[in-house]
């Protein structure tokens, strides 16, 4: 270990010292490389022809730092590595501009602002396509789940409540129910966008500036819905980084959650559910297995997914109301590798869902076992027979009881044990062959279930219509916002080439 005057003479006695530079300032320098290049850019473009209409600097002057701007940003970003001598991406890039339009033209570019509210405008950027992509995959798994509902509205299985064997259901019921809470987290993928979608640019470094800016102009080029109108809000708000990890957070945790259901459905045990060979992996030494490697690395993706927002939140809590870095460089690619992760999850269960094999045998099968149809006898008791509900109840448990002693299905148990024990609670209590067939049928179980949002085949068909339409209102809205942003950039390349292709 050396000595602390040859650390120092190892480390500098400068800003920044070697371990600052190894690990702060080139792991940042990659980030920004890698994830806000392009942004950067754009900023540029907009706020230069901004500067240029409200006549802060000349348009001749607009035009050659906007042909600057154009050269290096074609410059491939792959090719930029950490120097020293810059202490960010951003003092890079403006010493790159000096080099190609001189040191005056390239210090006007950054008349009217700060790296406060140009960091946050890229920041945002980037998030808001991340967050239109994760929606987009949503979308898809979404299609894959309807087409899916529509195939099983009337495929018999178990539902399971605290882990056991509850009650009839389908498989086409049991999907609407996952989908609506897929609708649900798209819809707070939709709300943490418009969120996002704000323009801090012109807070400059949190109280504005004295020169003559038009923030709208800017908004309106970059593509934002609105102005974060506050400066000091645009630059020490934290919350739209909150809602982005919590949209993720939320969409993550409740897929876990079904994801953990589909590798119960697919294990030999169970065999109501098949994963398609292009997504199964064979054991290199037992060749009988069909592992379900893309369902178990959606359940660990999505759990990473979780972890990289949380710890974005984490990293926001109990910080000053203020610019910080604790919201910036440090942060946002636990947010970009949360989106990345999830949107993996999203393809990959898309994949395994539109693919799979379901053994609806095997799944009525299941259904006929556990006496989970024993509900229906207290229901038909108390609405056919006129028996009160808890007395009713308590001859379905005393059935019940008598399949689990005997180690019987209840379809296994005769009429004639059965009448015996109603006689028992009620001396004139009967129930006909054709009565008590029914009872035990979970096919008629689920019929029966007619009630809106039941498992009934005709009921999950008609919310299947509705479900239709709000996923295809979902993409229009998508493709709308899509459109949306196209034009703003459009309109920015069209304002770029007026003033460049002036002599």
């Amino acid at each position: 270990m050396p000595s602390k005057d040859d650390f120092i003479i190892q480390e500098g006695t400068e800003f920044p010292g070697k371990t600052y530079v190894e690990h702060m300032l080139r792991p940042v320098f990659n980030d920004q490389r890698d994830y806000l290049f392009k942004h950067m850019f754009n900023i540029h473009r907009a706020h230069v022809v901004m500067l240029s209409e409200q006549d802060i600097i000349k348009k001749c002057d607009a035009a050659k730092i906007l042909q600057g701007v154009e050269t290096i940003a074609n410059i491939d970003p792959q090719t930029l590595t950490y120097d020293p001598q810059f202490e960010d991406l951003f003092f890079m890039i403006e010493h790159k501009m000096s080099e190609e339009i001189g040191p005056d033209l390239a210090g006007s570019m950054h008349m009217a602002r700060s790296r406060n509210d140009m960091g946050i405008a890229m920041y945002r950027l980037v998030l808001r396509e991340h967050i239109l992509t994760l929606t987009e995959s949503a979308l898809l798994l979404a299609t894959a789940l309807l087409e899916k509902i529509e195939k099983h509205a009337e495929t018999v299985m178990t539902a399971y409540t605290h882990t056991q064997p509850a009650q009839p259901t389908t498989l086409g019921h049991y999907l609407t129910a996952v989908l609506d809470i897929l609708l649900r987290d798209i819809e707070r993928l939709q709300s943490a966008y418009e969120t996002v979608n704000c323009s801090p640019m012109g807070a400059a470094a949190l109280s504005t500036t004295s020169f003559p800016i038009d923030r709208d102009r800017v908004c309106e080029l970059l593509g934002f819905s609105k102005l974060i109108e506050n400066s000091y809000d645009a630059v020490a708000g934290a919350d739209y980084l909150i809602e982005t990890a919590t949209a993720v957070l939320t969409l993550m945790t409740n897929s876990g959650r079904w994801i953990g259901d589909f590798l119960q459905l697919v294990t030999r045990e169970h065999g109501i559910i098949k994963v398609a060979d292009p997504y199964v992996q064979i054991s290199s030494i037992m060749p009988q297995k069909r592992n379900p490697v893309s369902i178990e690395h959606s359940r660990a993706l999505a759990s990473s997914s979780i972890g990289e927002a949380l710890a974005a939140i984490t990293m926001i809590h109990n910080t000053p109301f203020g610019d910080i870095v604790d919201t910036e460089d440090d942060l946002q690619p636990h947010l970009y590798r949360s989106y990345e992760k999830a949107n993996r999850v999203m393809h990959l269960m898309h994949a395994v869902i539109r693919t799979i094999e379901v053994n609806k045998d095997q799944a009525l099968a299941r259904a006929q076992t556990s006496c989970i149809t024993i509900t229906e006898l207290a229901d038909f008791l108390s609405k056919e027979k006129g028996v009160p509900f808890r007395a009713a109840h308590k001859i379905a448990s005393t059935i019940a009881k008598k399949c689990a002693s005997e180690n019987q299905e209840l379809n296994e148990l005769p009429l004639p044990t059965v009448q015996q024990i109603l006689t028992t609670h009620y001396q004139h209590l009967t129930l006909t062959q054709n009565e008590w067939e029914d009872i035990i049928c979970p096919i008629q179980f689920v019929k029966r279930r007619s009630i809106q949002g039941g498992p009934n085949p005709d009921e999950v068909r008609r919310v299947l219509v509705e479900r239709k339409n709000i996923v295809f209102s979902y993409k229009e809205q998508l493709r709308i916002v899509n459109d949306n942003l196209k034009a703003a950039q459009e309109k920015l390349n069209d304002e770029v080439h007026k003033l460049t292709s002036k002599k």
